[in-house]
Parts: structure tokens; C-alpha cells; sequence
């Protein structure tokens, strides 16, 4: 029984082998192929322009990963470094948490606004297969949804509405496919997320302990209930986002180890 992937393949040969397909006036292949010539046929024309997803799920999860980053950027300042005693303390966790955080969200925005590696879209004409001069007994390959050629290893998003080479998944938080360009901002995003959340976990644990040992009063600029919520969510978030890109961050290095993408695991 053949797999999904391979039942809705038709593959065509090179000129000389069989003809491109008898429908007059069409221009475009009539069914999902894959092509094994090299990368610089297919080359993306948007690689150096800017690129952004117009997806509204993804925007908004994009906006509420910059207000949660920010969230806990004012409870790590306002709430535990600027009440606290030790100056050194509050100096050296800091710089490193805003150094952190910075590098998450220029991360996160490289990732978001970076071609992940897509397909030029209308490539697959038959006049431009033919350009290309492939040798007897070699194939091309075509999304019949963006009528573009595929190279190997590429897989159609229906968010982005385009074929990304080495596609690995299509991800809310970034707005953006996760694939051969921006895989790399993509790791660096969770490895950074993972790290901010570790330190604002451990500055949390600290904070209670300052605070039971003194008086709740004085421990924060806030009152104790506030500063206890708002402690408490910060650890929260903290937590739930450590095991989330944590794991995001182990399976990617994974896949990058092993040079698989989630797409090929199917």
C-alpha cells in the first residue's frame, strides 16, 4: 500500500523520456512532483526582502510572547532587584536577565521576519523545466498548491501558503515556519526563553525567602498581596515555559544532529 506522500506524486521525466503533459494551454504540471537538481535552480527571490506572515493566530501569539517576556521583565526589576539590600545582587541579576532577555527577543524577531527558506511560487511552467536541461531518467517534482517546484526535503504550509525547504514545523510563536533559514534564530529563541525562565525561577525562590525572613512590607514596593500574585504568576509562567522550550530546545539540536525535521519523521 502506498504512503500518502507517494499516492498523490505523479512523476514526470526529463524531455526525451516522456512528454510534459498533452493539456494545450496549460502552463503549470498538473501533479505534486519533487525535484533532485540542485539548490540554486530554486532559489527564493524573497531571501533578502523582508518577510512577514499576514496570519492573525500568529501575530497574536507573537504579541503575547513579547508582553509575557515584558511581564516578567517588570516583576524581575520592579518587584524583587530594585527592593532588594544587596546592590551587587541586584546589579550582577540584572544585567544578566536583561542581557537574556534581549537576546530572546532578537531572536524571536530574526525568526519571525526571516524567509525560513521558501520556493519561488509559479515555477513549475513547462518552458521553465525545460530550461533546466535535466539529463534522461532525472524528475521534477511540483506543489500543486503553489505550483512551484519542490527540492528535497521541502513540504507545503498552509499558513504560510508556500513550500519551505527543509521545512520543520509552522509555528505560532514565531509567526513564521521553522525550516532551513531561521532555524537557527528559532533554537536561540528557546534556548534563551529556557534560560530567562531558569533565572527568573531561582530569583523567585530567593525573593520568598527575603521576604519571609523580613517583613513582607519592606521586601517589595508593593503591597504583600500584590507582590505575592504577582510572584506567583511570574513563577507560573516561569515554569510552564522552562519545560516548553526546553523540550522545543532539545528536539531541535536533535533534528539538527541527526539532520531529520519534524516533516521528515511522517
Amino acid at each position: 500500500m502506498k504512503s500518502p506522500v507517494h499516492r498523490c506524486r505523479d512523476v514526470e521525466h526529463a524531455r526525451g523520456q516522456t512528454g510534459l503533459g498533452d493539456g494545450a494551454g496549460v502552463n503549470c504540471l498538473q501533479s505534486e512532483q519533487r525535484i533532485p537538481i540542485s539548490k540554486e535552480f530554486i532559489t527564493s527571490s524573497s531571501a533578502s526582502a523582508m518577510w512577514f506572515i499576514r496570519d492573525a493566530c500568529g501575530i497574536v501569539c507573537a504579541i503575547i510572547t513579547w508582553l509575557l517576556v515584558l511581564y516578567a521583565e517588570f516583576v524581575v526589576l520592579f518587584v524583587m532587584l530594585l527592593s532588594s539590600k544587596n546592590l551587587t545582587y541586584s546589579i550582577v541579576n540584572g544585567i544578566l536577565f536583561n542581557t537574556l532577555a534581549f537576546l530572546a527577543l532578537a531572536s524571536h524577531l530574526r525568526a519571525m521576519c526571516t524567509d525560513p527558506g521558501a520556493v519561488p511560487k509559479g515555477n513549475a511552467t513547462k518552458e521553465y523545466i525545460e530550461s533546466l536541461q535535466l539529463k534522461p531518467g532525472q524528475v521534477v517534482y511540483k506543489c500543486p498548491k503553489c505550483c512551484s517546484i519542490k527540492p528535497d526535503r521541502a513540504h507545503h504550509c498552509s499558513v504560510c501558503k508556500r513550500c519551505i525547504r527543509k521545512m520543520d514545523h509552522h509555528c505560532p510563536w514565531v509567526n513564521n515556519c521553522v525550516g532551513e533559514n531561521n532555524q537557527k534564530y528559532f533554537v536561540l529563541f528557546t534556548m534563551y526563553i529556557a534560560l530567562i525562565s531558569l533565572h527568573s525561577l531561582v530569583m523567585v525562590v530567593f525573593h520568598f525567602l527575603y521576604c519571609f525572613e523580613d517583613d513582607w512590607t519592606k521586601c517589595s514596593s508593593f503591597s504583600p498581596p500584590a507582590t505575592v500574585i504577582l510572584l506567583i504568576l511570574l513563577c507560573f509562567e516561569g515554569l510552564l515555559f522552562l519545560i516548553f522550550t526546553s523540550v522545543m530546545f532539545g528536539t531541535q539540536v536533535h533534528s539538527i544532529c541527526t539532520d531529520e525535521t519534524f516533516q521528515c519523521c511522517y
